[in-house]
């Protein structure tokens, strides 16, 4: 298997004015790539400007971090182009994508879709998140850092200046490289911007502390929870079809918790995030866990509050 570590420039409004706008609030204008080796050596690269179609004019802080001019932009390839080439230059061989952070592969497959190119997926792909593998490895697994900050505490030679793409592809390798023995690359991601769309297309991934559900896509919200892969509680260590001592509720509409008990395992925390899809419809992120006795008292202290304050509306809206 090889390894592209992908990293892209993109543009955007300065007025949102655009009639594409809304459509497309970041145009990729420049792709940069690495390509590794599965001994993460670096065996090819890819570097190619995008001559920009909906926004003509740099914004203004995008002008400043990438020190670029228009002039320059408009010398390169339209996006279908370049695309078709880079598509080329990744091969068609196994290969995994890395990118610092998350959110790449989602422009990437916008771009591509705003364009009326083929999708590169019908479904979530999995690609390794290399800042998260640096906060694992160095850091306390949740914190993020950036990636010139991750170069300076690996003391990682800064020979070609940061901001651009293929510079920023390229320190990306560098920091894999300097992952190869920390045992973190089977902590996966999952871009979703092409959520699962049959129920044996679901992903269903264990961790070392957690197990990631993704379902296939629903109408709506309470549809969603009506299905029982949706609002079941599983212990994911014995396969055990779980009790719970907490309902699923949500303090805020976008996240919805839940508490089971395993008597062999203990008590499994729920938590369900509800996204919605480009086509308005709806998929479910649900993460389980392990969590101790004060994180279940915290969790039913959070849905005593979240019912008190439900109340009060309701009393509002009465009066």
């Amino acid at each position: 298997m090889n390894y592209i570590v992908l990293d892209l420039e993109w543009n955007q409004s300065n007025t949102g004015l655009e009639p594409a706008a809304a459509k497309l609030p970041f145009e990729i204008i420049e792709i940069g790539a690495i390509k590794l080796n599965s001994d993460l050596t670096m065996i090819s690269e890819f570097s190619e400007l995008v001559k920009p179609k909906v926004y003509h004019e740099l914004h203004h802080i995008t002008s400043k971090i990438i020190h670029m001019k228009m002039e320059e932009l408009m010398r390169g390839d339209p996006f279908p182009k370049v695309l078709k080439r880079f598509l080329r230059w990744c091969g068609n061989g196994e290969n995994m994508f890395c990118i610092w952070g998350t959110q790449d592969l989602t422009e990437l497959q916008k771009n591509i879709k705003f364009h009326g190119q083929k999708p590169i997926s019908d479904g979530p792909i999995k690609y390794l998140d290399v800042q998260k593998l640096y906060s694992l490895a160095y850091g306390d697994g949740k914190s993020r850092k950036s990636l010139e900050t991750a170069v300076d505490e690996l003391q990682i030679v800064k020979d070609i200046p940061f901001h651009r793409a293929f510079s920023d592809a390229y320190y990306t390798a560098k920091v894999m490289e300097a992952l190869k023995n920390k045992n973190v690359f089977h902590m996966v991601s999952y871009d979703t911007y092409q959520p699962p769309k049959r129920r044996e297309d679901e992903i269903k991934a264990q961790f070392d502390t957690y197990f990631k559900y993704i379902s296939r896509e629903f109408s709506s919200k309470s549809e969603a929870f009506l299905d029982k892969e949706v609002v079941s509680s599983k212990c994911y260590l014995c396969h055990k079809n779980l009790r719970k001592k907490i309902r699923w509720f949500t303090p805020n509409g976008r996240n919805y918790y839940c508490v089971a008990y395993c008597d062999k395992h203990g008590y499994l925390k729920g938590k369900i995030r509800v996204r919605k899809t480009d086509e308005g419809k709806v998929y479910v992120v649900k993460t389980t866990k392990f969590i101790d006795r004060a994180q279940v008292d915290d969790l039913a202290e959070k849905k005593e509050r979240a019912a008190q304050i439900r109340q009060m509306k309701k009393k509002k809206i009465k009066r």
